[in-house]
């Protein structure tokens, strides 16, 4: 039985997007406010995917993005949908590119993705953007892995020699997100864990920060946390009460050092990463913003 002995301190996200959104802001009025144009294509009429777009065209527009939105019915064909991707990517206007997922299931998403440029790439998910992440080339990082590192680089969080364990080995999130950590200048010394990993618990134990994407609800417990250990909650489920994430805030409360609330916690840095990524982007392409 694990002893609590700890204040758990609650790295909400809001305080860290405010200040990516803030210093965004700021890097666009002094560079003259220039034109920064993000383009979202959205395919057929999911409630969720048209809130999510519709955020991130309002968050756009406060700190100075301009943003264009296609839209598309769920019936369009993978001829249709990929011809409108392709004339945003020819529009030198256009600075960064973001295809709301998931598409139908008619439709091969792989193959949309993959006519952006890494430059106007600013979700991060295409094969070439991955690959400038694992060579250490310029580009543009997932907007969740970005959006964690930027939250432990909000409460300085120490992350050099430290050891990060990471739940989860998608290509969205634990995979990037690993080799990320392990970046010259953040340093992290990582673990990456998944549902096959022997003595889970023993592993995540050691970590310094626990990072579990798995989006399994409640997977990580007490048993999983080592005493004043950090742990941030990238998971996300949909239950009868609400939305959940994959750490058992209630029996880790205590016992971890930190912990991000779900929700209230990373999830509110996506879309602040991706202005991150746009403004970035526009820069990529040749506009002056310092």
């Amino acid at each position: 039985m694990v002893t609590q002995k700890f204040s758990t301190q609650v790295l909400a996200g809001g305080p860290a997007r405010d200040a990516v959104l803030s210093a965004l802001a700021s890097r666009l009025v002094a560079a003259g406010s220039p034109t920064v144009v993000l383009a979202t294509v959205l395919v057929g009429d999911d409630g969720p995917s048209q809130k999510y777009v519709a955020s991130k065209h309002r968050t756009a527009n406060e700190i100075g993005i301009s943003s264009v939105h296609v839209e598309l019915p769920a019936t369009a064909t993978q001829e249709e949908v990929e011809t409108r991707v392709a004339e945003l990517v020819a529009d030198p206007s256009i600075h960064g590119i973001l295809v709301q997922l998931p598409l139908p299931s008619h439709l091969n998403a792989d193959s949309v993705l993959d006519l952006l440029p890494p430059e106007k790439d600013v979700d991060g998910l295409t094969s070439a953007s991955m690959g400038r992440l694992m060579r250490g080339v310029p580009g543009h990082i997932g907007c969740t892995p970005l959006g964690v590192l930027r939250l432990l680089q909000h409460y300085n969080i120490p992350t050099s020699g430290k050891h990060a364990v990471v739940v989860g080995r998608s290509t969205l999130v634990g995979l990037p997100l690993s080799v990320l950590l392990a970046r010259k200048g953040i340093d992290c010394s990582v673990t990456l864990a998944h549902s096959r990993s022997e003595n889970l618990e023993d592993v995540c134990r050691s970590a310094d920060i626990l990072i579990s994407a798995t989006g399994v609800a409640a997977s990580i417990t007490a048993e999983h946390v080592e005493p004043g250990a950090v742990v941030i909650d990238v998971g996300i489920s949909r239950t009868d009460a609400g939305l959940v994430g994959d750490v058992d805030a209630e029996s880790v409360n205590g016992i971890a050092g930190a912990l991000t609330p779900m929700p209230g916690g990373t999830g509110l840095m996506t879309v602040a990463c991706l202005m991150e990524n746009t403004v970035n982007a526009a820069v990529m392409q040749g506009v002056r913003i310092p």
